[in-house]
């Protein structure tokens, strides 16, 4: 399509995206004075690409085009912003009427995403990455506008090996991880080769379903996981284990979960998409809060969300946790939400793919990265709520004491 009409349809629906990115008329004003239309449009076009402009020019623009939304989510508190967004009414505020669906394992979160009986969903950060590129699954678009979550996960061993603390007397250990393409798995895998270990050869990685983890944990079909909170609080809770290391440790603002949605979602769901994420950001805003986390617990510990002692998931939440060796810690970043997707992450989680043999061909990982880690969504999201979004997409990250740089990725292949 083309000529006046196509051009006229673009406008409005350019200014409908904006409306339905910003609401509020005055807000809406307050916004376009600061930055401009032409950065405005500008970040739009990163939340939906030129071609999907040119597809929607033709149709008519209206409200969110679907209230009722299904998003699958895993019961761990790396769900906090999506759960609190629901249970706090915020999802309503927008129009929607959002189902959230819990779920047992990572393959079906992605199965059921990709065959579009979930609209959109938490998935651990490497899976759009994942995905996209068609490694363990058919290759789909996605993206991830935004990090549900940083921190929030441990290494946990069975009481029996509270002596065996340096990994170096791990070998012949078994180890429960929640997904192939998981931050869990390449962090252990990373954590045990800077040990000395081979993580494919000195140890067992089992992949299993982060509620499960603790039963098999008890039943001695492993000795130690990797998995999200409130997995690893439980196993102290139940005194069948003991923190050997929050992730934080490892490498301290990492991400975890994430906002996942296929492009295709975005393009035929633009102003749904654009309602969703203001709930999420809201929900995040409050949750980044140290003092609003006690009530947050209350909120989420419930069976139809985490099914967890208040206890349990206040101890995640707050910081001060037992660690099943007799200690009272206190680990204020124990888990955080910080919603920036950085571009250099998903450049690191691609690298580790490549290392360990999950992407066999070579692929340009900043590409990818790129494709998938919407920062200008991100800033402009953030931007609406007041939130400070860095300037740039890329940034150095210490890892064990060593320092990751996006530019330079080579020497972490091999």
């Amino acid at each position: 399509m083309s000529g006046p009409d196509y051009h006229h349809n673009r406008d409005v629906l350019e200014d409908a995206l904006l409306r339905s990115l910003v609401p509020d008329a005055r807000e809406r004003r307050l916004f376009l004075r600061a930055v401009g239309k032409t950065a405005a449009l500008a970040a739009i076009g990163s939340l939906v690409p030129v071609t999907a402009l040119d597809a929607l020019a033709a149709e008519p623009t209206g409200p969110i085009e679907k209230k009722n939304v299904r998003i699958g989510f895993l019961p761990i508190t790396c769900a906090t912003p999506m759960i609190f967004a629901h249970s706090a009414g915020l999802y309503a505020k927008e129009g929607l009427n959002v189902s959230l669906v819990k779920t047992a394992g990572w393959a079906v979160v992605r199965d059921k995403t990709l065959s579009g009986e979930y609209d959109t969903s938490q998935m651990l950060a490497p899976m759009p990455l994942a995905i996209s590129l068609g490694a363990g699954s058919t290759a789909v678009p996605m993206v991830i506008p935004a990090i549900q979550n940083i921190n929030g996960n441990a290494i946990t061993l069975h009481i029996k090996h509270k002596d065996r603390r340096d990994p170096k007397q791990w070998r012949g250990l078994k180890f429960g991880i929640p997904f192939d393409y998981s931050m869990h798995n390449f962090l252990l895998r990373h954590y045990l080769a800077e040990h000395g270990l081979d993580p494919d050869k000195d140890v067992q990685l089992r992949v299993m379903a982060p509620p499960d983890m603790v039963a098999n944990m008890k039943s001695g079909n492993i000795d130690g996981f990797i998995v999200a909170e409130p997995f690893n609080q439980r196993a102290v809770y139940e005194g069948i284990g003991f923190i050997h290391a929050l992730t934080s440790e490892i490498w301290n603002g990492h991400p975890c979960c994430s906002f996942a949605s296929t492009v295709a979602f975005v393009k035929k769901h633009p102003n749904t998409y654009g309602a969703i994420m203001r709930a999420l950001m809201q929900a995040t805003r409050f949750a980044q809060i140290p003092s609003n986390r006690k009530g947050i617990a209350e909120m989420i510990a419930p069976a139809n969300y985490l099914n967890q002692p208040l206890t349990v998931v206040e101890q995640v939440l707050t910081g001060r946790f037992a660690d099943g060796l007799g200690n009272i810690r206190e680990m204020g970043g124990r888990i955080d939400f910080d919603p920036y997707p950085w571009q250099s992450m998903g450049v690191w989680m691609l690298v580790q793919m490549k290392r360990w043999g999950y992407l066999k061909e070579q692929v340009n990982f900043k590409d990818i990265a790129e494709r998938v880690f919407l920062v200008t969504d991100a800033r402009k999201r953030m931007a609406e709520l007041g939130l400070t979004a860095p300037k740039h997409q890329y940034r150095k990250h210490t890892i064990m004491g060593k320092v990751f740089d996006a530019e330079k990725p080579a020497s972490e292949t091999t």
